[in-house]
């Protein structure tokens, strides 16, 4: 019997990985080559139309690149797909795609560091004005939208807070606004969410994180609709953020077991998350998967599973206790960085807001004492005895 329709656990093994790139290989092959070469003239010139599938030249296009791009596209459930070189160099790409002076972009507070910078820094450079709302806050979000916008960027679960928005709500305002809605998923992963199941237009990911789960690979990559997907690949090569052949290759193979990863992540996340908000030392825990989060409904209803991501306070918000604390941790790596099979930990300040003033977190709501959590594959067991003989 043929299964038509495989999971998300088969795709992200065999998706992509069409014959015409093996060879006889069982893997996809790293292809360096800068150029591609035509004995027959006549379909170099399709190919380089876009008339005919092909490759012309590595900073438009590449085999080992097409099929990173391909494996995501099916477990995004997308038309399309096209990289980057990062995942910033996949969000600015999309965002100067589509906005031009005197237009409107509507986002929540608490979005990635670099992804705030945009918004905050470079967008009014360029006379777009970008509204940026308190992210909970689903009313206040829906009246910028009719207000006008060209662009609503969500981003769910967000990066370091945790906080949830509901994707099938604010996607539908969006569409009745006229506006293209885009959405971060790289917290949530594939496996978990799927944001163009719920209406967004686009959905992105900094590669570079769990989907290449191995901290050895930068990229980005994003998925839509073909119509959408086209002029971001326009920009993004033209403007040169290529994802190189290398990366494409590691994110792959990383992605083969993305949902063996997540499955583990998942569940040692919501055991660590509720152990540590029983501890006395603890002020405040921040996962969707507890039932004390505020918008545990709304993620129990558009997320398969709660993600590998969780920050926390420790008590008498004192930042010395943290630069305390993190040394103590024996498996986790102190870095700038998330979604690995290791435990990674730091806070905002040295991490995903170092971009950030001390009072831009603030007026994020970031306070200085919170510290993101990146779960790891490591036994549950050993990763909360940790936190337990730290917390100590």
């Amino acid at each position: 019997m043929t299964n038509s329709n495989p999971r998300l656990g088969t795709l992200a093994v065999w998706a992509g990985e069409e014959d015409y790139l093996m060879q006889g290989a069982t893997q996809v092959p790293v292809v360096h080559s800068v150029s591609f070469g035509y004995k027959d003239v006549d379909r170099w010139l399709r190919v380089a139309l876009g008339q005919e599938a092909g490759y012309i030249y590595s900073r438009n296009t590449n085999p080992t690149v097409h099929a990173f791009e391909e494996k995501i596209r099916a477990l995004e459930g997308a038309e399309a797909a096209t990289s980057a070189a990062t995942g910033m160099g996949i969000i600015s790409s999309a965002l100067f795609t589509f906005l031009s002076p005197g237009d409107r972009i509507v986002s929540v507070k608490d979005t990635y560091g670099g992804t705030h910078v945009i918004f905050s820094e470079f967008l009014p450079r360029f006379q777009v004005d970008a509204v940026l709302c308190d992210t909970t806050d689903h009313e206040a979000i829906e009246a910028e939208v009719a207000k006008g916008c060209k662009v609503l960027y969500l981003e769910t679960p967000t990066n370091p807070t945790i906080k949830i928005v509901d994707l099938a709500r604010l996607s539908e305002a969006g569409k009745k606004a006229g506006a293209i809605v885009i959405v971060d998923n790289t917290f949530a992963t594939p496996i978990n969410q799927n944001p163009l199941q719920l209406g967004a237009d686009l959905v992105l990911h900094s590669a570079t994180k769990y989907l290449g789960g191995h901290a050895d690979a930068l990229g980005g990559v994003i998925c839509g609709e073909k119509a959408l997907i086209d002029p971001i690949y326009h920009f993004r090569e033209i403007n040169g953020a290529t994802l190189h052949p290398m990366a494409a290759y590691l994110l792959l193979r990383g992605m083969k077991t993305l949902h063996l990863r997540i499955r583990q992540q998942n569940i040692s996340a919501l055991k660590i998350a509720r152990f540590l908000e029983a501890h006395p030392r603890i002020e405040k825990v921040f996962y969707p998967g507890l039932e004390s989060h505020e918008n545990h409904a709304i993620a129990r209803r558009q997320m398969r599973g709660f993600g590998g991501m969780l920050s926390f306070m420790l008590k008498g918000d004192d930042f010395d206790a943290v630069l305390a604390f993190l040394p103590r941790l024996r498996y986790a790596h102190a870095a700038a960085n998330l979604g690995a099979v290791e435990t990674i930990v730091g806070p905002p300040a040295m991490t995903s807001h170092v971009e950030c003033t001390r009072e831009e977190r603030a007026a994020m709501g970031i306070p200085e004492s919170l510290i993101r959590y990146s779960v790891g594959i490591e036994e549950t067991e050993d990763l909360i005895a940790d936190l337990d003989q730290a917390l100590g």
